[in-house]
């Protein structure tokens, strides 16, 4: 099948309920449940009780309605984040796989459509596991009223009135924009919880816990967006040498937080983007000397210190470019030229250092139908060829470097 045959048929028999769903004659899709630890640590929780919301441009007087607090509702207390299934894409008949690749998803992500036909071909081509695994308050670890048309719809008119200036507000990024502009700090705390529950993921496979996964299975990644940002702190931290051999590949992400732009109809909304660049950048240091819980998990943890260093491009940069070149020969990153969200010459910035001397190889493709960042295959019948061609090309690079 081509890429949209494959995507829409993959879309068509997709779901969380059945334990194996067949693929074809020689993959299936495989269904677990998992159950996070760190709930406490969100707003909200035993270890978190952060309360503070930052809504800078409404007026004192404002009381929230019912949709909006209903998109507030405490994180700790939302148990789609907390249980929730994810799917394991392998090769039939396979009991318990050797070699596994997670696969992190991008910003506002709500379904795994358009990876689906991206794992497929990284499981044929490589013969390893693809781990499909969600990122806290994405995909099915939200509420599925979050991608509700018709609630969505009266969050958007009110939020493009309050905000006359607003840029980019949409059905598709209102809820998680209202959420962080709210309370920016969920970015950081989503993102550690989401690490911890990878760890979590890997020991517990590791100690022969896993019905499908052996317990010395090889560890490698596949991250596109801000997933990239996820799995860079796990290869930077490499967690009890968990990732010390693992490969790194990466698809139109890489680069630090402050060199993003994320102000699109499919990710963020103006409005939400000023107030989590001054909360995760600009007033960072100054939160963590008001908030004990934030500055403990920022400066005292491995991974809070990688966090740090990748969210500022001219913070911790000695620390974030040393540990790159100590992982340039695992690294491998292809970038878009006409990505706007995550540019080329950002994605460089930060994987090859100020100098340009880390040697982690980024290669710069560019496809010859149109295409945006959240888009680089699109379901379009009149370029079902072209754009199958730059699929099989693009994803013969990264299979290539994460087969055996």
């Amino acid at each position: 099948m081509n890429y949209i045959d494959t995507f829409n048929h993959l879309k068509k028999i997709e779901n969380y309920t059945d334990g194996e769903i067949e693929i074809n004659d020689k993959l299936v899709m495989r269904n677990y449940t998992f159950e996070s630890n760190y709930r406490f640590i969100l707003p909200g929780g035993l270890g978190n009780n952060d309360d503070y919301e930052f809504i800078p441009s409404l007026p004192q007087d404002y009381e929230p309605d019912v949709i909006q607090k209903m998109l507030n509702k405490k994180d700790a207390e939302i148990l789609e984040n907390i249980k929730f299934r994810y799917h394991i894409i392998m090769p039939k008949g396979e009991m318990k796989s050797k070699g596994i690749i997670l696969m992190f998803h991008g910003f506002n992500e709500k379904c795994w459509h358009k990876y689906f036909p991206w794992a497929i071909h990284l499981v044929e081509k490589t013969g390893k596991s693809v781990v499909m695994f969600p990122i806290a308050f994405h995909m099915n670890r939200a509420p599925a009223i979050w991608s509700s048309t018709r609630e969505m719809y009266h969050v958007s008119e009110q939020r493009k009135e309050r905000h006359q200036d607003i840029i980019c507000s949409s059905l598709s990024n209102v809820a998680i924009s209202t959420r962080l502009h709210n309370k920016p700090q969920r970015f950081i705390w989503s993102g550690l919880q989401t690490y911890y529950d990878v760890i979590d993921f890997v020991e517990h496979f590791k100690e022969d816990l896993h019905p499908a996964i052996a317990k010395d299975a090889s560890i490698d990644f596949f991250s596109y967006s801000i997933g990239t940002f996820l799995g860079e702190i796990l290869m930077m931290s490499n967690k009890d040498g968990y990732f010390a051999n693992s490969k790194y590949a990466t698809f139109c992400g890489g680069a630090v937080f402050n060199r993003l732009f994320p102000v699109s109809k499919f990710i963020l909304d103006s409005e939400a983007n000023v107030s989590l660049y001054s909360f995760v950048v600009e007033h960072l240091e100054s939160h963590m000397r008001r908030d004990e819980v934030l500055r403990h998990y920022m400066h005292t943890h491995p991974e809070g210190n990688n966090f740090r260093s990748m969210l500022n491009y001219r913070s911790l940069t000695k620390e974030r470019e040393a540990r790159f070149r100590e992982l340039s020969n695992q690294f491998y990153a292809i970038t878009l030229k006409k990505d706007e969200v995550v540019p080329t010459y950002e994605v460089t910035n930060t994987l090859q250092g100020s100098l340009r001397d880390i040697p982690i190889r980024i290669e710069e493709l560019d496809y010859p139908y149109k295409y945006i960042h959240e888009d680089p295959f699109p379901i379009l019948p009149k370029i079902a060829d072209e754009v199958d061609e730059q699929f099989r090309f693009t994803f013969d690079k990264f299979s290539d470097f994460l087969s055996y």
